[in-house]
């Protein structure tokens, strides 16, 4: 009952593409193959529900928008090498959403948009090979997330950024021989990426001196480049003490080692705490001899109103102010000098006497 079936269907197939008068040949898998038929685009006379196309050896007209097989919404495999494609549009393959093996070889493309893939998370192989690719974009690979196998072999890679090396860790497969890449410092992440993928196949094309060697085996003398070094975790604190001072030991002359800013540091920081400690002890002497000056001896009380206290007398009276002392001594003068100019003469008074008599 099964092989009736088949060959009912390929008889099908080959009275459609009769009647249709199309060129591509069917076979009872469906698979079209229409390869070399100097094809612009895909014909519309195909079924719908065929699951494999050859598109190969043809002169395609890339659409600039929309899809580029909109009819055939079935395809597992399509095959597009050797199409002079250039440029993929946006989402041109946005309807292929079953589509598992994808075909690019040798069609001269020098740029995929970032969108160029869009809708294929079903992806399983994607042949790039033999094209003009001069860089990856990052978000080129954002939509395929069942990407097993990737082919970039024979483009113009000449190096690889490290989100998109990060980016193609979790595809198992990535073939990337035959790219003119450039061996100096920025082919380092990737020369890491290498030896975890065990890649010795990937090699340099320039400079000249490193040209044709396995860029994973090269070391930092090799690349010129100054790498920091790291310490592995099993080497012991002694170890590292004893391979800093033999970099101490054998800078050039003239130059210190790291050190010397922390020396420098100490001693600014006691320098300033001298200061800091002698301009508070200053400080502290200045406050007490201004103290110490605003403070007046006690006045003499024997000269004040320049006459003696009278003796005898009990009463204690207060001290008086600074005004006052003044106050009374000038009106003590006064005084004095009234009763010695309006007070008679014994010889006059006696005169005054005699005459009054």
């Amino acid at each position: 009952m099964a092989p009736a079936c088949l060959l009912g269907v390929c008889s099908l197939l080959c009275a459609w593409s009769v009647v249709m008068g199309h060129p591509c040949s069917l076979d009872h898998q469906g698979w079209a193959d229409c390869n070399g038929k100097s094809l612009l685009h895909a014909p519309s006379s195909l079924p719908g529900n065929i699951t494999g196309l050859d598109l190969s050896f043809n002169s395609l007209v890339m659409p600039h928008h929309g899809t580029l097989l909109m009819h055939f919404p079935s395809l597992r495999s399509l095959n597009l090498s050797s199409n002079a494609l250039l440029t993929l549009s946006p989402a041109v393959f946005s309807n292929l959403g079953a589509l598992r093996l994808l075909d690019l070889s040798s069609c001269s493309i020098a740029y995929l948009h970032t969108d160029a893939f869009k809708g294929l998370g079903n992806l399983h192989t994607l042949l790039l090979r033999n094209n003009n690719l001069q860089e990856l974009e990052v978000s080129f690979f954002l939509p395929l997330k069942a990407l097993f196998h990737l082919d970039l072999q024979h483009n113009a890679l000449v190096s690889v950024n490290t989100l998109s090396l990060q980016l193609m860790e979790a595809v198992p497969q990535v073939w990337l021989e035959g790219n003119p890449w450039v061996c100096n410092c920025t082919v380092h992440p990737l020369q890491q990426w290498l030896q975890r993928r065990k890649a010795v196949q990937v090699t340099c094309t320039s400079p000249p001196g490193l040209q044709g060697q396995a860029i994973a085996a090269l070391d930092s003398q090799d690349l010129a480049c100054q790498m920091k070094q790291r310490f592995p975790r099993e080497v012991s604190t002694v170890q590292q003490i004893t391979v800093t001072q033999s970099n101490t030991t054998t800078l050039p002359s003239g130059k210190g080692g790291r050190s010397w800013p922390y020396l420098v540091g100490i001693v600014v920081a006691a320098v300033g705490i001298s200061i800091l400690i002698a301009l508070a002890a200053k400080c502290k002497l200045f406050h007490k001899h201004f103290a110490s000056y605003r403070h007046r001896p006690l006045p003499d009380t024997g000269s004040i109103g320049g006459c003696p206290m009278e003796e005898g007398s009990g009463e204690s009276q207060p001290m008086p102010g600074a005004a006052d002392l003044q106050a009374e001594d000038d009106d003590g003068f006064i005084e004095d000098n009234y009763i010695q100019l309006s007070e008679p003469l014994p010889e006059e008074r006696e005169r005054e006497l005699h005459l009054s008599i």
